[in-house]
């Protein structure tokens, strides 16, 4: 018992002495830890059981700690578990809300595991390195100019050796010391990566160059994951006898991992950076789509070489789960440009967790291909797990994004958090699995005060997680893209462009994070028929005679408020007439857009004209609007060219349909191809912004969000409007904060908990931040004036929440309190104070169709709201 104490102590205050740590060379080494070295028979107590959940049972099914091995600045099994407890401490007021603990280790490139040979003696080439190692250059050497792309450095002066060997200590001192501080199941994850970054890989660009195919850092630079092999006659652990000619890929780098896992006492391994999910995962490109077209020639041969691999390396490693990262775009963009079907791969019974959100937007501000990316992908899991993934650092490319790239703002965690998935039943599913991606930087330094910052904001942001449909819901085409792309192949345009219209729509500032597929929706609405009627869904033209259609139809013949997008060719009779909608000779190139429909203001103006490219918007403008008089038709936009006009957006609803309403968008997506990596969208000051109008059509549906700003270049913000304990959660990322905003939602102008607005015809006004993100309880029905909400204290016995409403004329104000409040525990008061005995103003139950409200009207002065 006496070693056991004193083991906690030298374990502790080395981690202590290592965290205070702050420069970028190595911390003293800890005190010498007593013998025995094994770490087997500590009994450290854990963290404390929570008595109080105050995620409201939100907790993790697991929480993941991406590290390289730059920490382990000494090969020295006392500092190594110095370093083990100091990660665990560092993040221990977040653990404690996980079932179990993993720490996923980027050891090397993935190398380490194809040139294993079965001895732990074996030499362990690692990511000691800042930049690229596997170029021309040598490592620190080279002209000063070379970027860190074109030449790598060593992380430190005289960074440690290790062997298969010490790879194993390390993993056994995590697991042990990991659960001897936490109290929970601790697992550790080994990393693939099919590119040249992170270490010197001689098996891939020396020994096996005809694995790799892909330009995304250089020509043939990725491994390709239906590769086939050379013969080699060197002696590899699942191969002693050397690599048979013609050995796919699969088979070899499946028997291998399957040792390596094994031996080294792995659980479970990634695969990085799109690999199994196609042959170019970083770019809009691919071996379908060439930028000019598609080669559907390739489309069935392509699929099936994707899926073999998957089922080639499950022959071999049958077990161990694999999680992945998948690709920078989104299920339909991979379907169509590089044949990946992610529905054969989620269905082949793999034991795989789906791809989380891309780290991307953290280097491109592409938030809307991060949200579609991740949305599109959980739309339709086979099981409930998936991943939220968070970029703190970057272990190889000298940045931290935490600390430089977001500004220590925190966006990219309160809007990819509000994302939420519908499953079958109409439940409400949130990420199972929180990565962070890593908690060392490039120099093997673990800073304190990026967890301390970045921990609050993901509690926070899980705290206020959906527990209900947001007002806009995404019905994803999961089954009909992949349906298309194997029976329609001339589909492939619109498959490939619906996700595109997509992610520049939420750039335009379309709040869009809930999603459900089409197949779940069908069911979900039979589960709980009222769960969407404070939403407004968004989804494509239903394939004729589906069962999704059925279900459409009679959702909006029934008071359900839906907006369709995209091509209308394939539409059945039924549909077109419940749209009021034909298809008429397709044209393309530039239009004037007829109608003001736009509500944001610009100093400078915004232009009137449009380009629409066929190719990039699934096909030419066709629709237009059949009988255009029929009285419950409404044009909105028209786009029109050398005497021609096409319909672009309308509303309808007829008087039968029970207040329910379509709204259908033929959507431009306003982007072409430069051979870059991504498309690029048109120049804004000289082209309208086609997908904007998603925006824009929310209005017909009394949800809306406009934005005042000097010029067209100005980017606009993004936003997500989220539903938890019958509140609204409003979050945004501004690029520009001169940017300017106008709120109004069906129910009135939300009054952001914390916040002073003015009121301008009745339109809420607000300057945001870079990152922002508000609890909205207070809706309020006035044409002008400045109205505030202000938290109260509780002050009295059976109170949790007391607001003050000021600023109010003759107003009507709807209060959404916590799902669980009943009319007898709900409390207003009008222009009176503490202790509450006077002023007790009567209330009514609010509107059905508002949701779970109440309502007082006719209310001048200031409003105190308690339960």
């Amino acid at each position: 018992m006496k070693f056991k104490l004193n083991y906690r102590f030298w374990l502790l205050m080395g981690a202590l002495m290592y965290g205070c740590t702050s420069s970028r060379t190595s911390p003293p080494p800890p005190p010498p830890t007593p013998a025995p070295t094994s770490t087997s028979n500590v009994q450290l107590p854990g963290l404390i059981p929570l008595i109080d959940d105050n995620l409201r049972g939100k907790s993790f099914h697991n929480i993941t700690l991406e590290a390289s091995l730059k920490p382990f600045k000494q090969n020295d099994e006392a500092y190594i578990r110095s370093v083990a407890a100091e990660m665990f401490t560092q993040w221990s007021s977040l653990l404690r809300h996980a079932d179990t603990i993993s720490v996923m280790l980027w050891t090397s490139d993935g190398s380490e595991i194809l040139d294993y040979n079965g001895s732990l003696d074996q030499p362990l080439e690692w990511a000691k390195y800042i930049g690229n190692p596997n170029t021309d250059h040598e490592v620190n050497a080279g002209p000063k100019e070379l970027s860190l792309h074109q030449r790598a450095y060593l992380y430190l002066d005289n960074p440690p050796n290790f062997t298969y060997k010490d790879l194993k200590f390390i993993i056994q001192t995590l697991k042990e010391t990991g659960a001897a501080i936490t109290g929970k199941p601790i697992r550790v994850g080994a990393t693939f990566d099919p590119g040249p970054e992170f270490a010197k890989s001689d098996f891939k660009y020396k020994k096996h160059p005809e694995i790799l195919e892909g330009s995304a850092m250089g020509h043939k630079s990725f491994v390709f994951s239906y590769a086939t092999l050379n013969a080699d006659k060197a002696s590899y652990a699942g191969f002693p006898n050397g690599i048979p000619a013609n050995t796919p890929f699969g088979t070899f780098f499946g028997r291998q991992s399957q040792h390596f896992l094994k031996d080294l006492d792995f659980d479970y391994i990634w695969f990085s950076n799109g690999f199994g999910f196609g042959m170019e995962p970083w770019a809009s490109t691919g071996t379908i789509f060439t930028g000019e077209g598609f080669n559907q020639e390739n489309l069935s041969d392509t699929k099936e070489k994707i899926v073999n691999f998957w089922s080639l390396f499950r022959k071999e490693c049958p077990d161990f789960r694999i999680e992945t990262r998948g690709t920078n775009l989104a299920t339909g963009i991979d379907l169509a440009k590089d044949g990946v079907d992610l529905k054969a791969i989620y269905e082949g019974g793999y034991n795989i967790l789906p791809p989380p959100n891309s780290p991307w937007a953290a280097l491109d501000g592409d938030f809307g291909l991060e949200m579609v990316g991740y949305m599109s992908r959980i739309a339709q899991l086979p099981d409930d797990r998936y991943i939220f993934r968070y970029y703190t650092h970057d272990p190889w490319w000298l940045n931290s994004p935490w600390l430089d790239r977001y500004g220590r703002e925190p966006h990219d965690i309160y809007l990819p958090m509000a994302v939420a998935r519908i499953d079958q039943q109409g439940e409400v599913k949130l990420p199972t699995h929180l990565n962070f991606l890593t908690i060392d930087d490039s120099f093997g330094n673990m800073p304190t005060q990026v967890p301390n910052e970045v921990t609050p904001h993901i509690l926070k942001a899980r705290y206020d997680s959906p527990t209900a449909p947001g007002p806009l819901v995404w019905v994803y085409p999961f089954e009909e893209y992949h349906s298309w792309a194997y029976n329609q192949q001339e589909r492939l345009d619109e498959i490939y462009y619906g996700d595109w219209f997509i992610r520049q729509a939420i750039n335009s500032g379309l709040p869009l994070n809930t999603v459900i597929s089409t197949q779940y929706f069908q069911s979900a609405v039979q589960h709980k028929k009222a769960m969407f009627d404070q939403s407004v869904l968004l989804t494509i033209v239903p394939d004729a005679g589906s069962a999704f259609e059925t279900s459409l139809m009679a959702y909006v013949k029934n008071g359900g408020k839906v907006i369709v997008y995209g091509p209308a060719d394939y539409a059945s009779p039924a549909f077109a007439e419940l749209l009021n909608l034909q298809n008429t000779t397709p044209l393309e190139g530039e239009f004037k857009i007829v109608g003001n429909y736009a509500k944001d203001q610009l100093v400078k103006g915004a232009p009137t004209t449009i380009r629409h490219l066929s190719l990039f918007s699934g096909g030419g403008l066709r629709t237009t609007v059949k009988n255009p008089k029929d009285p419950h038709t409404t044009v909105q936009v028209r786009m029109q060219k050398a005497g021609n006009s096409r319909d672009a957006v309308w509303v309808r609803s007829q008087p039968g349909w029970k207040g329910g309403k379509i709204a259908y968008v033929r959507g431009t997506n306003s982007s072409h191809h430069e051979g870059g990596r991504l498309l690029n969208p048109d120049d804004p000051a000289k082209y309208a912004v086609g997908p904007a109008y998603l925006r824009h059509v929310l209005q017909e549906f009394g949800l809306e969000y406009h934005v005042d700003k000097y010029d067209p270049n100005i980017k606009s913000p993004v936003l997500t409007i989220s539903r938890s304990s019958n509140g609204y959660f409003l979050a945004g990322y501004v690029p520009n904060t001169t940017v300017k905003h106008r709120l109004k939602l069906p129910q009135g102008a939300p009054v952001l908990t914390g916040y002073d607005t003015e009121l301008q015809k009745g339109y809420a006004t607000y300057a945001f931040p870079t990152a922002w993100n508000r609890e909205a309880r207070v809706f309020v029905e006035q044409n002008d004036g400045i109205v505030s909400c202000k938290e109260m204290p509780s002050v009295e016995l059976g109170i949790s929440r007391r607001l003050q409403i000021s600023g109010l004329q003759n107003a009507t104000v709807r209060i959404y309190a916590d799902e669980n409040i009943t009319e007898d525990g709900i409390h207003f008061y009008l222009n009176t104070t503490y202790p509450w005995q006077t002023g007790q103003l009567p209330f009514a139950k609010g509107e059905k169709e508002f949701g779970n409200n109440y309502i007082v009207k006719n209310v001048t002065g200031e409003l105190v709201v308690s339960w």
